[in-house]
């Protein structure tokens, strides 16, 4: 199936480093985000870090259709389609004033289907060192497993959750 995506970039050009001895951190840093309290940490950690390490940043919101999305009217999938836009906007907003801020190489990446699915592609595809996630806030995850268990036991890079 294919997922639409969205991209964009913001701040300065991430710069090749040529590896030197005790700086061989991660030089592409992903974070998944959905607007919730955990993902925002999340971000604000993964920003932090690849500053520090002179890191690129690649910030992907996945928006998940609902389950039951296909009973729902035309009206409250309108409505559903409409906050998933306004939260886009407002994360892409927020990407682009702490690349500014920050001087960090920031990539935005807008994407809809399985948070699993579309962050380890995203991951695959930029070539990540690093993925960032927030813990999940769901009781059923703890049963089920949660987007940050599942990219854990995926074992293809260094997974930090952030509470």
């Amino acid at each position: 199936m294919d997922t639409p995506v969205d991209r964009e970039e913001y701040g300065p050009r991430a710069r090749p480093l040529t590896f030197e001895r005790g700086t061989d951190g991660p030089r592409v840093v992903l974070v998944g985000v959905d607007g919730t309290r955990t993902s925002l940490r999340a971000a604000s950690y993964a920003a932090g870090l690849a500053r520090r390490q002179g890191a690129g940043l690649v910030v992907v919101f996945v928006s998940s259709p609902a389950a039951y999305a296909t009973l729902m009217s035309g009206v409250v999938a309108g409505a559903v389609q409409q906050t998933h836009d306004e939260l886009a906007a407002e994360l892409r907003r927020e990407c682009r004033r702490g690349a500014e801020e920050l001087g960090l190489p920031v990539t935005f990446l807008c994407r809809r289907g399985d948070a699993y699915t579309e962050l380890r592609a995203a991951a695959d595809e930029c070539r990540a060192d690093l993925v960032v996630v927030g813990s999940s806030e769901q009781a059923g995850h703890r049963l089920v497993g949660s987007v940050a268990s599942r990219l854990v036991r995926t074992g293809r890079w260094p997974v930090v959750v952030v509470p």
